[in-house]
């Protein structure tokens, strides 16, 4: 069964000054109980994505479905049923942690008693702090109560927008070991992100840049899909030895990787042999050169690249 049907969803700002096309013709569906990623970086749609599905923004074009009701006719039964926990935090800063609970609980006409026990192991890390403000909290104790309120009347679809940027490594490894559990209680969770390593957490993800979906698979099939091979290669002269690399005809990609440069030739040739002769002729110190297997951030490169 489906549970986000997306078809062909069009949305332009449109100003005196400027026209932004904010999502072009974007179409893909979501199963029940699957983690969907949308992925992508800063002002790739991903927001104003999500705003539709959640009612909050019409689209000029296109139709979308969640759990089955239109995002615009049936928008009242899709708020009942859905969690939203947007990008920048938006609890009431000056109520307390159990204020911000209780608020939303009597919202959808439930309590924190009545669904305790689906919010029980993420909100127990913040509980002895519940009489603590919101705007007072960590980032990761901020993060765990927008979701702990986006539960509490236990939706059927969970929106996560961005829900880990500006969060600490533990904070986000526990996080994703929440939505894992939250996923085998049967709960659809939609979650964008520009971290491209949070993919592979992910049952599927869909690449999106500027408004446009590039790729839609599981991140294995997403990996499977770069066809040539990929090359790391680091030296003590990093910057210079990717200008050298760049400069060279017969690479078609070169991109700094954290420790390393990824290296992509325009042909099936021996790329070891090249990197090689780029390393003599540069006369660099401490060059490491090897075969390595693409991530997600390889893939969308290509993908952009087109």
């Amino acid at each position: 069964m489906q549970s986000v049907i997306v078809q062909n969803i069009v949305k332009n700002y449109v100003s005196k000054k400027t026209s932004v096309e904010a999502l072009k013709d974007i179409s893909f569906s979501v199963e029940k109980g699957e983690i969907f990623g949308i992925i992508g970086p800063d002002g790739a749609g991903k927001t104003s994505l999500f705003r539709i599905l959640t009612t909050l923004l019409l689209a000029d074009s296109g139709n979308a479905s969640v759990d089955g009701f239109d995002v615009v006719k049936d928008y009242k039964q899709i708020r009942n049923r859905v969690g939203y926990m947007p990008g920048k935090f938006s609890l009431y800063q000056d109520l307390s942690v159990q204020e911000n609970l209780e608020f939303f609980a009597t919202i959808f006409n439930t309590s924190i008693q009545q669904n305790y026990d689906l919010i029980k192991e993420i909100y127990q890390q913040i509980e002895p702090f519940k009489t603590r403000k919101a705007g007072q909290l960590s980032g990761g104790m901020k993060q765990k109560l927008a979701l702990s309120c986006a539960l509490i009347h236990k939706p059927s679809v969970l929106f996560l927008d961005e829900p880990t940027t500006g969060v600490d490594a533990v904070s986000r490894k526990e996080f994703w070991e929440m939505l894992h559990r939250l996923k085998l209680q049967g709960i659809t969770i939609l979650v964008s992100t520009p971290y491209m390593d949070e993919a592979s957490l992910c049952d599927r993800v869909a690449l999106i840049q500027k408004g446009e979906i590039l790729s839609i698979d599981t991140p294995k099939g997403i990996a499977a899909g770069f066809k040539k091979p990929l090359w790391a290669m680091r030296a003590n002269e990093m910057f210079h030895l990717m200008n050298a690399i760049k400069a060279d005809d017969s690479v078609e990609s070169c991109y700094p990787f954290g420790q390393y440069h990824h290296v992509v030739f325009k042909t099936q040739k021996d790329g070891r042999t090249k990197l090689e002769e780029i390393a003599m002729k540069g006369h660099y110190s401490n060059v490491e050169i090897k075969s390595i297997e693409p991530n997600i951030e390889d893939c969308f490169m290509a993908l952009m690249r087109g």
